[in-house]
């Protein structure tokens, strides 16, 4: 055989181990700028950047396989699934590891300058990005709670790295209800097994059926669900998100609200649909009308939250517990429409959001404003941040032809073809709310002038940052030349991204068709 003849074979085999380098990577990468940090300053960022680039390069060769000849299905060590440990990069998995990797390095950009910049966060955020990448990518339910644990105790650490009390108690509140969480994940885990006698996914799907005692897999579900209700941050179970997300430092919030809730809905999403299966949805009483509820009462409940708040990082914390009720009730909807809706929301609702906290950070660091009516004038003051958060804030309503409104118009005619009409209309009632609070902010920064008595306030400095406090470092609030170039292009890029992901609904639909198929057929 020659060696053209031996290349597909050689490339086909590389491309296999792609899943095991991209979880393990930036795992191992954690220790390094910890250990650098013993000999060297300022490491941590540059260990960081290599890993991202290769991480991107790495989710973006595995997608090309993925999409051009199917999925790419790894056994650790040669072991067969029943007893291994298997990785699974589907149409529908490699979608959100293209989305972890990308935004995870876009984050970098932010935070060369913005901070925060010591080592120790550096090592929090490649855990944390291996972890998310491990959600994507396990292929059994034991898995999938080690990499939850090791991405939320990541993300512990991160929150809690912010410059006052406020972080670390919000930390501490993340850490109990997520806490809770896992461990009733892996409650229904543990009746799954009991079930079943395995942990595979693709096992899973093949025993459930045939299991005896259908009143333990519906109990495991009805586990898992309440588990991922608490990961996902829906309503009345979303109290640590808001919190978390206020009180994080500037840098972490758009990597915390655009992942690690996202990895938790694909994860509920993939356990619904490849491990129990639409047929188990539809024929067990009513399960998927109480799935459609959560996510409808959280629809309403996040973007009422929203419209009455002053800080903008909370505001967009409930709009956050408002669009993953979307994708909850988009699941149980069990329809392809809605289906191919909610995964096209996940990717563009992650996008936005990392935008938008970005844009968040920017305004705060370069005007010192946090809440809405600081923000009055920033159009005339910092015209590209205004052009950007009023592009990303125009999507998440939904507006043509951005990404959010692909994503809702999907998910409404999903709605219609399952007759839900509530669920259109919940839909059309969350727009307009949305609308509300979107516009009043951009309300202020093109039509209110800042007055002194609405004029943002500087206020202290970052220490997270390494600020040295006495006003002359260029990270504290309120300095103009404390913004870089990144941290401005991760806001534009995020915005046109959202415009231009828009036209791309029928891409996805055919990206993702053979997984729909293969799930509904």
């Amino acid at each position: 055989m020659s060696s053209v003849e031996l290349l597909p074979d050689v490339l086909s085999g590389i491309v296999d181990l792609v899943p095991v380098l991209l979880i393990v990577t930036p795992i191992l990468m954690a220790a390094a700028p910890v250990a650098l940090g013993l000999r060297f300053d300022r490491t941590g960022w540059t260990v960081a950047a290599i890993t991202a680039v290769g991480l991107v390069a790495g989710a973006l060769a595995l997608a090309a396989e993925v999409y051009t000849r199917g999925a790419v299905i790894h056994n650790l060590g040669g072991y067969p699934r029943t007893y291994g440990i298997e990785l699974v990069a589907d149409e529908f998995s490699t979608a959100i590891v293209v989305l972890v990797a990308t935004i995870s390095a876009g984050v970098l950009a932010y935070t060369r300058r913005g901070g925060p910049r010591g080592n120790t966060f550096y090592s929090a955020y490649l855990l944390l990005t291996g972890g998310l990448l491990g959600i994507s990518l396990t292929g059994d339910v034991f898995n999938l709670f080690v990499f939850l644990e090791i991405s939320s105790l990541a993300t512990y650490a991160l929150i809690a790295s912010g410059d006052g009390p406020e972080s670390a108690v919000a930390a501490l509140k993340y850490l109990i209800l997520g806490t809770i969480g896992a461990s009733i994940y892996l409650t229904g885990v543990a009746f799954l097994f009991m079930a079943t006698g395995t942990l595979n996914m693709a096992e899973l799907a093949l025993a459930i059926p045939e299991a005896e005692a259908q009143v333990l897999v519906r109990a495991a579900f009805a586990f898992i669900f309440v588990g991922f209700a608490l990961k996902v941050a829906q309503w009345p179970l979303h109290t640590w998100q808001p919190s978390a997300y206020q009180h994080a430092p500037d840098g972490v919030t758009p990597l915390v609200a655009a992942l690690v809730s996202t990895a938790s809905a694909y994860a509920l999403g993939r356990v619904m649909y490849t491990v129990f299966g639409p047929d188990f949805l539809t024929s067990t009483p009513y399960l998927t009308e109480i799935v459609v509820t959560v996510g409808t009462v959280s629809i309403l409940a996040g973007s009422t939250l929203a419209v009455i708040q002053r800080d903008v990082k909370r505001m967009l914390a409930f709009s956050s517990v408002s669009q993953f009720g979307l994708i909850v009730a988009a699941y149980g909807l069990v329809n392809e429409t809605a289906f191919v809706g909610a995964t096209i929301h996940l990717v563009g609702h992650g996008l936005m959001k990392a935008g938008l906290f970005a844009a968040v950070g920017l305004v705060s660091v370069s005007y010192g404003a946090r809440t809405v009516d600081e923000y009055a004038g920033l159009a005339n003051n910092r015209p590209v941040a205004a052009g950007g958060t009023a592009a990303l804030l125009i999507a998440l309503v939904g507006v043509p032809p951005a990404v959010g409104f692909v994503g809702k118009w999907y998910i409404g005619l999903g709605a219609v073809r399952a007759e839900q009409w509530p669920v259109a209309a919940v839909i059309f009632l969350s727009t307009m709310l949305t609308l509300a609070y979107t516009a009043r902010l951009i309300e202020k920064m093109y039509f209110t002038p800042a007055s002194p008595l609405e004029a943002a306030h500087p206020s202290e400095p970052v220490a997270a940052d390494g600020g040295d406090g006495d006003g002359s470092s260029p990270l504290d609030r309120g300095v103009p030349g404390a913004v870089s170039v990144g941290m401005v292009a991760l806001v534009v890029v995020a915005a046109v991204g959202a415009i231009a992901l828009g036209f791309a609904g029928g891409a996805f639909f055919e990206l993702l068709d053979p997984f729909v198929s293969e799930v509904f057929n």
